[in-house]
């Protein structure tokens, strides 16, 4: 550009091995390897780059991609809750349970191998709530514990811890007259 603001100021005919000096060589471009040419033996700097997918083939998989983050996010949150110190202090609860005994049987453990817990378990609010299956050597039932906390200083207050048998029975294992297995008073 600068060469050629000098030359017409001096209206002087261009040399060629200015030319030569200054400008750059133009070179051919070489296309692109294609994806069965063979192996690219060389790699020249001027080569033309391959060509950009720009397609949105992307979007399609982003559903499928949500459903098994969401699936993933709630198979640890279940896990999570099945392994908390509630759901093991229930479940022992439940084993010594000479009501739970006789309606299940002996060996009383989760119904499932995976159990899912339903229910909201909030110790740091106050709230429990949760169910599950579990099964003994005679029956199956729905496992069914609810605590609250009133206020911040004080003991969870167990509301309800109940056994719902595959027959629709309700069995409240926590009647006025039997000590409360989950209270700090001993």
């Amino acid at each position: 550009m600068a060469l050629r603001a000098l030359q017409t100021r001096v209206r002087a005919r261009p040399s060629p091995m200015l030319r030569q000096q200054f400008l750059p060589r133009s070179r051919t471009l070489i296309p692109a390897p294609s994806p069965n040419s063979g192996p690219l033996m060389d790699r020249r700097p001027d080569r033309e780059l391959p060509s950009v997918n720009t397609g949105w083939r992307w979007v399609r998989t982003l559903p499928i991609f949500a459903m098994v983050v969401g699936a993933a996010m709630l198979g640890i949150f279940n896990y999570q809750k099945s392994s908390s110190s509630v759901v093991s202090s229930t479940l022992y609860a439940l084993r010594t349970s000479p009501r739970a005994r006789e309606i299940l049987g002996d060996e009383i453990y989760f119904a499932q191998k995976m159990p899912w817990i339903s229910g909201e378990m909030n110790q740091l609010h106050g709230r429990i709530d949760i169910s599950f299956w579990v099964k003994g050597t005679k029956a199956k039932g729905k496992m069914r514990f609810r605590s609250v906390r009133p206020d911040r200083m004080s003991y969870f207050r167990t509301e309800e811890w109940s056994l719902e048998t595959e027959d629709g029975t309700v069995v409240h294992l926590l009647n006025d007259g039997e000590r409360d297995p989950f209270s700090k008073t001993k």
